[in-house]
Formats: structure tokens, sequence, C-alpha cells
């Protein structure tokens, strides 16, 4: 029986989020297209506490070590599909979400690209920060990992994959690519994104440290350095049920 190759791998990594993982892996389900899709789930922890809670048997299981660079490495190293969606957990597509991707990837001269952010919080400065990170990621041509990056797997392996750093592996890969003159597509339907670490943190404190983050690794601060401020965001188990993955969000 002839092995059918998916369009496009969803690569999600995770670290300690068994209390998670089954809705955020219900919401890709949902998504017109998923079944033209693999998931590769990647656990971070040794245990694999977040690989055995996983209750979809479809979902393909890959144990890394930990750091989000890595992580993503592993699992692209493992994906099937022309097309690599890294998605993180907390992270959900609008509707239609797929198809736009197969429709952007389309055109030969994009390699790459990503949505425009949206935080599932009502707050205004929430809302404000979004679309800030919207715009900026438009203007750069460099989108955060939680915008839902997606890149051509022939092409991503071609310039060398994520660094193997904890934090900015998102950024430096951006950089590169777009050092090269390359095509990066940043559409302007919103992934919704939990807003748990500005929650925890602050609003403020969070653009600050980015802000900072992005200045210290232009001028060559390693990102092992950077990643001790700015520790690991494990939401809260009870809040998990409210978060809706099924509406469409703009940005303001």
């Amino acid at each position: 029986m002839a092995t059918i190759v998916p369009e496009i791998s969803i690569i999600v990594p995770v670290l300690h989020e068994a209390a998670r993982i089954n809705h955020a892996l219900a919401a890709i389900r949902n998504l017109e297209g998923s079944d033209h899709c693999e998931v590769i789930v990647v656990d971070g922890d040794p245990g694999r506490s977040t690989l055995d809670a996983i209750r979809d048997p479809d979902v393909r299981r890959v144990a890394s070590d930990p750091g989000r660079g890595p992580q993503l490495n592993s699992g692209a190293g493992a994906a099937r599909g022309d097309i690599l969606l890294f998605l993180h957990v907390d992270t959900f597509l609008p509707a239609g979400g797929l198809t736009r991707i197969s429709e952007t990837m389309g055109e030969e001269r994009c390699v790459g690209g990503s949505f425009s952010l949206a935080f599932d919080s009502d707050r205004f400065l929430h809302r404000i920060l979004a679309a800030a990170a919207s715009w900026r990621s438009r203007f750069s041509r460099i989108p955060f990992g939680d915008q839902g990056i997606f890149i051509r797997r022939t092409y991503f392996h071609d310039i060398g994959g994520f660094g193997n750093f904890a934090v900015m592996e998102d950024v430096d890969l951006m950089r590169r690519i777009r050092r090269r003159g390359d095509r990066i597509h940043i559409l302007n339907g919103c992934v919704r994104t939990s807003a748990r670490r500005l929650e925890k943190e602050g609003a403020g404190y969070c653009l600050v440290r980015g802000l900072v983050f992005h200045s210290l690794f232009s001028i060559g601060v390693s990102p092992d350095r950077l990643r001790r401020y700015y520790p690991v965001c494990v939401g809260d188990p009870s809040q998990v049920d409210k978060v809706k993955p099924d509406k469409e969000f703009q940005s303001v």
C-alpha cells in the first residue's frame, strides 16, 4: 500500500503541557484540511509527561532534548510534509488557516510566512501589544514563533534549520532568511495565542524584556544567557477549558 505523504507537517513543541495538549490537538483536528496534515508533538521532558497524556492515536510522538530550538529541529527531522508549520501548544489557527497556508505556499517565490497575532484576552493593553507585534512583523519580516511560522521543508533544511537555542530561535531563523533576500509572507488573519505569560508576569514587563532581548541578541549576547531570564510558562490546568479555538480573531 502506498504511503500517503502529508501536505503540511504541524510540529508542536511542548514541556509539561499534559493538561493542555489534548485541547490543542482537538483544535487542530477540527480545522478544515487537517486530514491532509500530520501532527508531530515534540516533548522536551525526559519523563515524556506530555507525550504520555496524548489520547489521539494518530499523533506522532517525538522525544527531544529540552529547548525550543532543539525540539523544533527534532520535529522537522521527523516530518514528511512539504510544508512545516511550527505551532505553539497555546496558539490556535484561525478558521481556514491551513488552507491559507497551502494557498500562500503555492506561490513559488514565497519560502515561508506566519499569521498576524491576537491574544485570547479582551484587555486593551493586550490587544495593543498584539497589534504592535503584528505591525512589527510586517515591517521587519521577522515574525515571532507564537504567530504560527510556516516554511518549506526543503528550504528549512537547506538553511540549517533553527539554531539550537532555547530562546530567540525564531528571530535567528527569520533574520537568516531575510539576509538571503527570500520572501516571508505575513497573512492578515490572526492566530490566537494564550495571554497566560502576560497575565503571570505582567504585560509591561514582557514588553520591556522582549525589547531588551532583541537588542542584546543583535549585539551578540548568547541566547543561553538570555534564557536565564525567560522562565518556562506552564498554564494553570483550571484555565484550559476557557480557551475557545473556534473563534476568528482580528487585530485591532
